[in-house]
């Protein structure tokens, strides 16, 4: 067996199993206006929805990350790529409603928990295992623009297979990739990936290191008004395209809604990429402060944009979806190196679980300010409802900044 022994072919393999891993993650919120008319749901049922896949993840990955400190990291990895296999598969064959849809939402959340940041930390402990001198916030930036292209896929291939067969069977392709993953990483990838490492002083649960860490929760804060806005985004991209085309009738969209949503997203990987280097040049605070508060003003402008033309409609959501993800390896190549030593897994762990809450948030915020904004009470019927929640978007987001000031290490501020 050929086991990768390069940081780059190590980069690639860790990265590719996770655009394999991520191929289901979109599937709901691309296909969301077939669930909310099939299943009678409310916007807030749909915020639900979308939002309790993240709470499954907040639910587990306080437990799944910091254990990746005390366990070798790909023996949580390969369980969890599991467990959102079975979530997957078990939503294309038996959700047949709101509750049921809801169960198996909360157990891929789990497994996106003991996969994503897992992840990342496999693949630190790799690359500072063969180089413990380098600087590995490239491979950072790449391997969480890779959550972006895996995403991108998958409002593309559910969108796409929804078309050509209807959504159970959509759901039932994409979640074989989490299979595939599995196979593929405990074929190739190469351990033990954790020797060398110092081993905590603390128990399992215990983040006090990490929580009196002022610069390594700046960027925990930030990290969660950031997930507030891009899952918020995502979990609605869809859906704000739809109701864009009810007030240009006789008009459509030059490519599906979904293959929209999928290109804001692939381009995620360049933004990224391109955001981490930006930081590399002006300091990771300057550059994550233009990239929000940009993004800050192009979601209030969104929401405005309901009347232009269609062709102007799609240029500012690819845009917008852009600069969602700009900051997003800055931030976590932040946290990682902030990290109090010994406590990297820990830091990622509440990086995650505080961050994360902003997804879980984001989506159901935006529903419920649709609909409390809405004279019928009937969500993202008029204009000035998705103005609304989209502004509530911005104004969450532009609050990053703001903690990367108050709680930067003044000595050594970057």
């Amino acid at each position: 067996m050929i086991r990768p022994k390069t940081p780059r072919t190590i980069l690639a393999t860790i990265c590719t199993a996770e655009v394999l891993s991520m191929l289901s993650v979109a599937a709901v919120p691309a296909l969301l206006p077939t669930f909310i008319a099939e299943w009678s749901l409310t916007k807030t049922d749909a915020g639900w929805l979308n939002g309790i896949y993240y709470l499954g993840y907040l639910s587990a990955v306080p437990v799944l990350v910091s254990l990746t400190d005390r366990k070798p990291a790909h023996r949580i990895y390969f369980v969890c790529m599991a467990i959102s296999g079975i979530g997957t598969l078990g939503f294309a064959f038996l959700a047949d409603g709101f509750y049921s849809a809801m169960l198996f939402r909360v157990l891929s959340g789990i497994g996106l928990a003991g996969t994503y940041m897992p992840g990342l930390k496999l693949l630190t402990d790799q690359l500072e295992r063969l180089a413990p001198d380098a600087d590995h916030s490239r491979a950072v930036a790449f391997y969480t623009s890779s959550f972006g292209i895996g995403m991108s896929l998958s409002y593309l291939f559910a969108g796409e297979l929804a078309t050509i067969w209807d959504w159970r069977m959509a759901f039932t392709v994409l979640g074989t990739g989490p299979v595939v993953a599995l196979v593929y990483m405990a074929a190739i990838l190469p351990r033990p990936e954790t020797a060398g490492q110092p081993a905590p002083d603390t128990h399992l649960l215990d983040f006090r290191p990490v929580l009196m860490c002022k610069p390594a929760m700046g960027y925990v804060l930030a990290y969660t008004v950031h997930n507030f806005e891009l899952f918020a985004f995502r979990s609605w991209i869809v859906a704000y395209l739809a109701f864009a085309l009810t007030r240009h009738p006789g008009e459509s969209l030059i490519v599906a809604a979904t293959t929209i949503a999928a290109a804001s997203n692939l381009l995620g990987l360049p933004a990224s990429v391109l955001g981490n280097e930006l930081a590399r040049r002006i300091g990771r605070h300057k550059a994550i402060t233009v990239i929000m508060w940009t993004s800050a003003l192009f979601a209030i402008g969104l929401g405005f944009l309901l009347e232009a033309p269609l062709w102007v409609l799609t240029l500012a959501a690819v845009v917008y979806g852009v600069l969602v993800t700009g900051d997003s390896s800055s931030i976590t190549a932040g946290a990682v190196a902030e990290a109090p030593r010994g406590y990297k897994g820990a830091t990622l762990a509440v990086h995650s679980c505080i961050g994360f809450t902003g997804s879980f948030l984001g989506p159901l915020a935006f529903g419920t300010v649709l609909d409390a904004a809405s004279p019928t009470g009937i969500g993202g019927d008029t204009v000035s409802s998705w103005i609304w929640a989209y502004a509530t978007s911005a104004a969450v987001v532009a609050l990053g900044p703001v903690f990367l000031y108050l709680l930067r290490n003044r000595e050594t501020s970057a």
